[in-house]
């Protein structure tokens, strides 16, 4: 099915619903919830997936699970989804947060293939045995590291989706401080209570995940200046030690240069 409401065949007796949709750049699913648990896969652009809990970035041929219930908010930039709506009941082991992975080739192409079923498709045939595969597939992925906490008082996570919507490498424990009218030392021992992080830390991964997005259109020296990095050496060493590659991975190309041409 592509570019099909949920709402219209959530009704349906499969434990596996694949749909996959089509969104302008830039577009944002404000905050809503499915009775399905979610997979949710970007065959291209990125993704980033907000709730009350924290903020995922979801880099291009990833995918992002998602709790059956859970109040989420995403930003498409210019992304193609590939989702699998699932029953609660068909994965008790699917995390209770929100949770990155990677897509091999496999599972990539099983979503492929599944989103061209029929709401109703078989269950004793081949439909049947690649939504079951699927399943299989899916648990036996990796977490990746593409995540922030947000504090669960609203203050702090006022500063913190601010922090993210516009990174700046100005920014001190001083001036967070300050905003919440608490002293450095008190302010940062309440942000490590909420987060596990100290405010340095946090605002450190959170200028790493927000140079994914920028990575879509920019290169990787233009992006290390923009989010306040010395060099973009300095810039490619944090980006791989925080999430075990390199931000070439995910830099612009120009297809020309690519092509030789």
């Amino acid at each position: 099915m592509k570019n099909v409401p949920l709402d219209t065949v959530d009704h349906i007796h499969r434990a596996v619903l694949p749909i996959g949709t089509d969104y302008p750049p830039g577009h944002v699913l404000d905050w809503h919830e499915h009775r399905r648990a979610q997979f949710l896969y970007g065959a291209t652009g990125v993704m980033v997936v907000d709730t009350d809990e924290g903020s995922w970035t979801v880099p291009p041929e990833r995918a992002v699970l998602i709790p059956a219930a859970t109040q989420h908010r995403v930003r498409m930039l210019g992304v193609s989804t590939r989702s699998l709506y699932i029953e609660p009941d068909a994965v008790p082991w699917w995390p209770a947060t929100c949770t990155v992975v990677d897509v091999p080739p496999l599972l990539r192409e099983l979503l492929l293939a599944a989103v061209e079923f029929e709401a109703d498709y078989s269950l004793s045939g081949r439909e049947g045995h690649i939504a079951a595969l699927l399943l299989h597939e899916i648990a036996a992925r990796t977490p990746l590291p593409f995540h922030v906490g947000i504090p669960a008082s609203p203050d702090l996570a006022a500063l913190c989706r601010a922090y993210l919507a516009a990174p700046d490498a100005g920014v001190t424990n001083a001036t967070w401080a300050a905003r919440t009218a608490m002293s450095e030392r008190a302010f940062t021992r309440r942000f490590r209570a909420e987060t596990g992080d100290s405010p340095a830390v946090w605002r450190a991964r959170a200028r790493l995940l927000a140079a994914v997005p920028l990575l879509r259109t920019a290169p990787v020296t233009e992006v290390a200046g923009r989010l306040g990095y010395a060099s973009p050496a300095a810039f490619t060493a944090a980006f791989t030690r925080a999430f075990g590659t390199p931000p070439s991975r995910f830099a612009t190309r120009d297809p020309l240069r690519a092509s030789g041409v």
